[in-house]
C-alpha cells in the first residue's frame, strides 16, 4: 500500500501508479444533495462515462460556530468519499476554505466578520488562526481516504479561484503548508479562470483553468504558463447559475458537446461543473455584486445534465454517447430516475409573528454569541415625528418597513427612501431586515455583514434605541411553532405571517412545491428549510425530497412576507419561468 505512486503530473500526460491516466470528472456536492441520494447521483455519474467525482467542502456547514464542528449524517464527508470509492469513482476533493460555490460569503463562516479588522482569504493573523482550528478538525478525516493510503482521494484543490482575488501573495502558500503539514501527500493543484492564471497559481502545485467556450485562448495560455505539464479543465461550465428577479439561463447541448469533443480530442482532461447541481437548501444561497447586488436562487439545477432533482437530459445523454467513444470498456447502465408526484392542493392555516446604534446579526448576542448567521432580524425603536426615512445602504439586504405594524414600504439595494407620515403622537417604528445571501464572488467578501449595518435616519436624524429579536428560523425555532395555537386564516391576514398545513402521503416520494400568488418568503416541510420563494423568479417551484417525507402527516410551515393564496401546490416537475441562453457577454460582465 505504501508503494501506491497516486496522480501525477510529471509530463503532458497524467499517470497513476505509473500508468497514462485522464481524469473525466463531475462535481456533486454532497451538501446540495439529501444523503438518501447519493448514491443514486454518484451511480449516475459513473453511468455517463465519469471516473472522478469532485466535491467542495463548506466550512460554515462543518463548523457554524467556533469551535463546534459537525461531521454527522448529512454533513459526514468521510461517507460521501468511501461511497465514491466503493462505486469506483476517483475523488478530487476541494477543501477550502473558500469554495465560492453559489455558496453563502462562499463557504466561508459568518462569524468570522465579528472581527472588524478580518481580512479574509489572508494572511491576517484573526483568518489564519481560524483556518489553522478548522482544518486541524477536518484534514485527519481527509487524510485516511488518500489514494495512497487505500482511498480514492487522488487529489486536493488548493483554496478556489484566488487569482480573481489575490490580495496576499503569501496565502497560497500558507493553505499549501496547512494542507502537508496536516498529511495530505496527493496531487496538489489550483483552479483559476484565464485572468486569474496568472496570479493564481503556488510554487510546486499544478494549474488547472475554468471555461466554457474555446474562444478566449484559455487553453493555449495554460500550456503556455506551465509547459510539459498535464492540461486540465478543472470546470467545464455545463451551465450557469440563477439570480432572483432575471431569466433562467440554459447553454445548448449541442454546443456544449462540440466544445467537450474538441477538448478529449486535445488529449485534456475534463471536469464538469456542476455534472448535477442540486439544491442550496435553507438560507445557503450566495449573491454577485458587481455594482448590483443580485441575490442568487434556492434552485442549483444549473441547467447540467442531471436536473435538480436528479433526472437525465438531452446533455446528459449526448455526453454519454460522447465518453462510451473514448473509454476502453463498456460503461454501466444509467440507473431507473425517481417516481415523483403531484399531491393534491393544500390549504394551510395562519399565525401572525409579533442598543442604541442598531447591531448588525453577526454581532448579536445569539447562538452562543457567534452572532445570528441567516434569516431576518428584527429591528423596533419609537419615533416621535414623520419626515423620510433614510437607510444610507446600511439596510443589508431588504427591509419591511411598519409603523405600529402596518407596513409602510421596503427598503433594499435599490430603495433607500421611505416616506412616514406625521404625527404628534409616539409611534413604534419596526424594520424586518432579510439576510438574502453574502456574496460569493468578489472583492467586497470582508463587508458581507447583514441586517443593519449601520445608522438610518429620520428627517436627518440617526435613530437611536433599538430592540433587537433574532428570526433565524432554524429547526429549534420551527419547532417551537408548533405549541402556538393556530386559528384559521378566515378574513384577510395581516403581513408577515407563518402559515401552517397538513401534507397527508401515502408513500413518500419526490415533488416540487408551487406557490402561485403568494409573495416571498421560507417553506419548510418537517422543520427541514426547503429554500426561499419569491414570485420575480426565475423559479417557480422548489424542489422537495421524498426523503424528506415521511407516510402519514407531514408538516408544512410556510413564513410570508406580503401576500398568500392560502393554497399551495404540488406538481411533478419544476418550473422556471423565462430563459435565457448564457453569452459572452454574461461571462464578461460575472467572470
Amino acid at each position: 500500500m505504501s508503494e501506491r505512486q497516486g496522480l501525477r503530473a510529471d509530463s503532458t500526460q497524467f499517470t497513476l501508479d505509473g500508468a497514462p491516466f485522464r481524469i473525466l470528472g463531475g462535481s456533486i456536492h454532497y451538501f446540495r444533495v439529501p444523503r438518501a441520494y447519493w448514491r443514486d447521483r454518484l451511480l449516475k455519474l459513473k453511468a455517463c462515462g465519469l471516473n472522478t467525482l469532485t466535491t467542495y467542502v463548506p466550512w460554515n456547514l462543518h463548523e457554524p460556530e467556533r469551535g463546534v464542528y459537525l461531521f454527522q449524517e448529512e454533513l459526514d464527508l468521510e461517507a460521501y468519499i468511501r461511497l465514491a470509492g466503493e462505486l469506483g469513482l476517483w475523488v478530487i476533493l476541494c477543501p477550502g476554505p473558500y469554495i465560492c460555490a453559489e455558496w453563502d460569503l462562499g463557504g466561508l463562516p459568518s462569524w468570522l466578520l465579528q472581527d472588524k479588522k478580518m481580512k479574509l482569504r489572508t494572511t491576517y493573523s484573526g483568518f489564519t488562526s481560524a483556518v489553522n482550528s478548522y482544518f486541524d478538525k477536518l484534514i485527519p478525516r481527509i487524510t485516511p481516504v488518500q489514494y495512497k493510503k487505500g482511498g480514492p482521494v487522488i487529489a486536493v484543490q488548493v483554496e478556489n479561484e484566488y487569482g480573481s482575488y489575490a490580495k496576499d501573495e503569501q496565502y497560497m502558500s500558507f493553505i499549501k503548508e496547512a494542507l502537508l503539514s496536516r498529511g495530505i501527500s496527493e496531487l496538489l493543484l489550483t483552479s483559476d479562470n484565464h485572468d486569474g492564471l496568472k496570479c493564481g497559481g503556488v510554487d510546486g502545485v499544478l494549474q488547472t483553468v475554468n471555461l466554457q467556450k474555446l474562444t478566449f485562448g484559455d487553453v493555449p495560455h495554460l500550456a503556455e504558463l506551465q509547459p510539459q505539464k498535464p492540461l486540465m479543465v478543472m470546470e467545464y461550465w455545463s451551465g450557469w447559475f440563477d439570480v432572483w428577479g432575471k431569466p433562467h439561463h440554459v447553454f445548448s447541448a449541442q454546443e456544449m458537446i462540440s466544445i467537450v469533443r474538441e477538448l478529449l480530442d486535445r488529449g485534456i482532461s475534463i471536469h464538469f461543473y456542476m455534472f448535477h447541481g442540486g439544491t442550496s437548501f435553507g438560507f445557503m444561497n450566495g449573491a454577485v455584486d458587481l455594482g448590483t447586488y443580485k441575490p442568487q436562487t434556492s434552485s442549483y439545477d444549473y441547467d447540467a445534465p442531471l436536473t435538480e432533482s436528479g433526472d437525465y437530459t438531452t446533455k446528459y445523454h449526448l455526453l454519454r454517447s460522447l465518453l462510451s467513444t473514448y473509454s476502453n470498456e463498456p460503461i454501466s447502465e444509467p440507473p431507473a430516475v425517481q417516481s415523483r408526484r403531484a399531491y393534491e392542493h393544500m390549504t394551510l392555516y395562519g399565525r401572525l409573528f409579533r442598543a442604541d446604534d442598531p447591531v448588525s446579526m453577526e454581532n448579536l448576542p445569539a447562538n452562543h454569541n457567534n452572532g445570528q448567521s441567516y434569516g431576518y432580524t428584527l429591528y423596533k425603536t419609537d419615533i416621535y415625528s414623520g419626515g423620510e426615512l433614510i437607510s444610507r445602504n446600511h439596510v443589508r439586504d431588504r427591509a419591511l418597513v411598519f409603523i405600529d405594524r402596518e407596513l409602510i414600504g421596503v427598503l433594499d439595494y435599490r430603495t433607500q427612501k421611505v416616506k412616514i407620515s406625521h404625527s404628534k403622537s409616539e409611534r413604534t417604528l419596526s424594520l424586518l431586515v432579510e439576510n438574502c445571501g453574502r456574496v460569493n464572488y468578489d472583492p467586497a467578501l470582508d463587508n458581507q455583514q447583514k441586517g443593519l449595518v449601520g445608522d438610518i435616519t429620520l428627517d436627518n436624524v440617526p435613530l437611536k434605541k433599538f430592540t433587537m429579536h433574532c428570526l433565524d428560523m432554524k429547526t429549534s425555532f420551527i419547532n417551537r411553532l408548533q405549541s402556538l395555537k393556530w386559528t384559521s386564516v378566515g378574513t384577510k391576514p395581516t403581513y408577515p405571517a407563518f402559515f401552517r398545513g397538513s401534507l397527508v402521503v401515502d408513500q413518500p416520494t419526490d415533488t416540487f412545491v408551487k406557490l402561485p400568488d403568494w409573495s416571498k418568503g421560507v417553506f419548510f416541510v418537517n422543520g427541514q428549510n426547503l429554500g426561499c420563494h419569491w414570485s420575480v423568479g426565475p423559479q417557480k417551484a422548489l424542489y422537495l425530497p421524498g426523503p424528506w417525507l415521511r407516510s402519514g402527516d407531514n408538516e408544512i410551515i410556510v413564513f410570508e412576507e406580503l401576500k398568500a393564496e392560502e393554497t399551495i401546490h404540488f406538481a411533478e416537475n419544476p418550473e422556471y419561468g423565462k430563459t435565457v441562453d448564457v453569452s459572452t457577454q454574461l461571462f464578461c460582465t460575472l467572470i
